[in-house]
């Protein structure tokens, strides 16, 4: 199989994950933080591990500036929910994956939370900030919004964005579902107040894995759970302090331990290697797709400063879930349809075909991509 989905979730993992799981299985299976038993702590010490890599991958201040979650959508509703009162307003970007979209619409519908969608430029970042500056308003309380789209690649100006945000007493939560582990991301050098992230992405981790992370420690956090923490167990109240506040419950042990596994590959193979990569490969893909006459792209040739490895066509006026259908029926793995982005779609004007997402990985080689190319222009000649 040719695996071209990688925007979806990496594969394949690294073979230490596998180590990793066998660990846990053999020495770490104890509730971490809830005894006082040796492989307790034992195990409590490797989530810590844990902690302190995504701490020191973000520029986090503290490890415990780190909250484990189910994945980057539960990250993304602990602070909008945690952060937005009626009568706020924020300000989304048109690439917005659902996971923004959906639970600050409802906020809107149900708790009078008002929001406004800029526009994005791509290519011209200070377009772009233009227009999230002309969307501000006095009560504007955050600008959330995606580092880099799913669907088009396109990427936003975060840094620019945080210092837009903060001029105007708001805060800014980037959602680097993308980004996380393809960009070197620093939360405090570039003003980011919230991180979401997932595991199962280019952290390359497995699924049910995500990570919230707090830049800005002025900031409180209504809960949107509560329960036990293994501290204050006789306080009725949840605790006040950073990661218990935000983790009620059995952290997914398992998954975390395995998290710091993918997260030590790819430092150990350098963010901006990869990124170098996985960007030629994309290039390559770009330019050999642009002189096939059936095939339609979207975006401009992806460039390091304003794209990442993500393409989105359509071939003919084909429905793009049929192309990604015989796409896999010859052994490549893509994604066609609508990739949880209506808004990206409506920007792009494809909301009635979808479009064919092609997103590389570490572990894809310039192989995959001259068989994909081949099997591409198959597809495209069996339409003429």
């Amino acid at each position: 199989m040719i695996y071209l989905d990688n925007a979806a979730t990496t594969y394949p993992k690294p073979p230490q994950l596998l180590r990793a799981f066998t660990e846990y299985l053999n020495f770490y299976g104890a509730n971490p933080g809830r005894s006082g038993h040796t492989m307790s702590l034992e195990t409590a010490k490797q989530v810590y591990k844990t902690r302190e890599a995504v701490s020191e991958l973000f520029g986090a201040k503290s490890p415990e500036d780190v909250i484990f979650t189910q994945n980057c959508t539960h990250s993304i509703n602990l602070v909008l929910k945690g952060l937005l009162k009626w009568g706020d307003h924020v300000i989304i970007s048109d690439l917005e994956h659902n996971s923004i979209l959906r639970p600050i619409h409802k906020l809107w519908l149900q708790n009078g939370v008002q929001y406004s969608v800029a526009e994005v430029v791509e290519g011209d970042y200070d377009a772009t900030v233009e227009n999230f500056q002309k969307c501000i308003r006095p009560n504007t309380k955050l600008i959330a919004c995606t580092h880099g789209s799913n669907v088009f690649g396109i990427k936003l100006p975060i840094a620019q964005l945080a210092k837009l945000a903060h001029q105007n007493g708001a805060l800014l939560l980037a959602d680097c579902a993308q980004t996380a582990g393809v960009e070197d991301i620093d939360v405090l050098k570039m003003g980011i107040d919230f991180l979401a992230a997932p595991g199962h992405k280019s952290l390359y981790g497995p699924t049910g894995t995500g990570v919230l992370v707090i830049g800005n420690e002025d900031v409180t956090l209504d809960t949107l759970t509560e329960g036990g923490t293994g501290s204050n167990s006789l306080n009725y109240e949840q605790p006040d302090f950073l990661p218990d506040q935000l983790e009620s419950g059995t952290v997914n042990t398992a998954g975390i331990i395995a998290l710091e596994a993918g997260i030590a590959d790819i430092k150990r193979k350098g963010i901006a290697n990869i990124c170098a990569q996985e960007l030629l490969l994309a290039q390559t893909l770009y330019d050999a797709m642009a002189a096939m006459p059936q095939v339609k792209l979207y975006t401009k040739r992806p460039t390091e400063h304003y794209h990442l490895p993500v393409l989105s066509f359509t071939l003919g006026g084909e429905h793009s879930e049929e192309t990604a259908k015989r796409l896999s029926e010859h052994g490549v793995a893509t994604r066609g349809g609508f990739h949880c982005s209506p808004l990206a779609h409506k920007k792009m004007g494809t909301t009635e075909t979808g479009t064919v997402r092609v997103s590389l990985g570490m572990y894809n080689g310039i192989e995959d991509v001259r068989k994909f190319l081949t099997i591409l222009k198959l597809l495209q000649n069996h339409m003429v």
